[in-house]
């Protein structure tokens, strides 16, 4: 069975501030090697359950978070960007199934640790056909597109429970209660890191057992909306071809399917930069 792990760093074990996620900060390395833990939960349970082809992305920041020499050698890593599929890099390679691993809330989202859709100095918010969508949504739709159905995922209790609104049925190991942006009731790594292992076990299982939740598919033409944190974001965003201003600071745009409507996102984010 071919599993990809997709993993970020906002909702891994204990992180509750930027500069826990920032390369360069102090406490980022810290928290290297506690993202890589959790990983290395999930490919644990997952390899207990059954699966032995595990694919590893990571997708925080510029992809080289995870500490390739803490890894689990039962998975490969994929590292570095810009790849593709970003986040879900490799879900065109014959994925069964996927997790995300340390994942967060969409932007503006209530009692949910560093909140934000995609970057949280450009985006305000973003629509997927007419839908206020997050990361979670994003990548699991593009997994979607490939019949790829999103068997788990780790983060606050904000991001599962959204996560169960665009994918019923989704297996939850929350590894902290967020009470703020900046501020959780977190588990311990060892005990939080069983959780995902656990729950990684048991999604595998019900998976190879014909139990899963559907993957999530958009209907096409696909509709992506765009609301910048600054008007002159989405000046530059409008040279996306076919994107349309539908006000000061928001675009919208359609492609033909997910993936394409990925690839056209990624773009305007790109040219929204200062």
């Amino acid at each position: 069975m071919k599993l990809l792990i997709a993993a970020d760093m906002e909702g891994i074990t204990g992180v509750v501030r930027w500069e826990q996620v920032t390369p360069g900060d102090a406490e980022y390395l810290r928290f290297r090697h506690i993202m890589t833990a959790d990983v290395n939960a999930a490919i644990q349970g997952a390899a207990e359950a059954g699966a032995n082809d595990i694919l590893v992305t990571d997708g925080h920041w510029n992809g080289t978070n995870i500490l390739i020499e803490e890894l689990d050698p039962r998975a490969h890593l994929h590292s570095g960007s810009s790849s593709p599929f970003s986040m879900v890099e490799g879900i065109d390679t014959g994925i069964e199934a996927a997790f995300f691993i340390g994942y967060h809330a969409q932007s503006g989202a209530m009692k949910a640790v560093l909140n934000h859709t995609w970057s949280d100095w450009r985006v305000c918010n973003v629509w997927l056909n007419g839908c206020l969508a997050g990361e979670t949504a994003l990548n699991g739709a593009v997994c979607g597109a490939f019949n790829v159905p999103i068997l788990m995922i780790s983060g606050d209790q904000t991001v599962c429970a959204e996560a169960s609104q665009w994918i019923p049925g989704i297996a939850a190991a929350p590894v902290k209660q967020a009470t703020a942006m900046m501020a959780a009731d977190c588990l311990p790594p060892q005990v939080a890191q069983q959780r995902i292992r656990e729950t990684a076990c048991q999604a595998i299982q019900n998976f190879l057992h014909g139990v899963a939740p559907a993957p999530i598919k958009t209907s096409n033409p696909v509709t992506i909306g765009i609301e910048f944190i600054y008007a002159d974001m989405a000046e530059r965003a409008m040279l996306l071809p076919g994107s349309r201003r539908v006000d000061g600071k928001r675009i919208e745009f359609e492609a033909a399917d997910m993936p394409k409507a990925y690839f056209s996102f990624r773009a305007a984010i790109l040219l929204a930069q200062r």
